[in-house]
């Protein structure tokens, strides 16, 4: 006889495996990030900035699919370490533009050998890895809309 599909077995769920990956991922940056002084939300709104600052905390927020409730602290305790400056917008006075001090983008150096560090932990061929990024970007775009 056929096993009955059980919606609410754990097993069953998309969004736990994710989740569980996310935890165990997030937790191998630790090491690499903590000699940097980053957590891995600080880390990944730094590659947001090295990649294309300057930018208002309206776009970040859109990069890194944070809010501004969340995104408002992150920030702060950026500033507090040198790493970035937040300003109000000339053009817009409602906009804040986040910017990029010597020291945070010179942090970008440090950082270089992190992707190479972590992906050592990760048991996925290249190819594999692509495609589950692109799955993953595909999730989040069907989510978001």
């Amino acid at each position: 006889m056929a096993e009955v599909f059980d919606p609410l077995k754990l097993e069953n769920q998309l969004c736990f495996p994710l989740y569980a990956a996310s935890r165990a991922l997030i937790r191998q940056y630790h090491p690499a990030l903590s000699a940097l002084d980053l957590t891995y939300t600080q880390y990944v709104a730094m590659m947001a900035l090295w990649e294309s600052a300057p930018l208002s905390v309206k776009e970040l927020g859109e990069r890194l699919y944070l809010d501004t409730g969340t995104l408002t602290p992150l920030l702060k305790a950026m500033e507090q370490k040198g790493l970035i400056r937040r300003r109000r917008s000339e053009a817009d006075e409602r906009s804040v533009i986040v910017s990029l001090t010597d020291e945070g983008a010179a942090l970008r150096e440090k950082a270089l050998s992190v992707p190479a560090q972590v992906g050592g932990c990760i048991r996925l061929d290249a190819s594999r890895a692509q495609q589950l990024c692109g799955l993953l970007y595909e999730l989040l775009d069907a989510l978001e809309k």
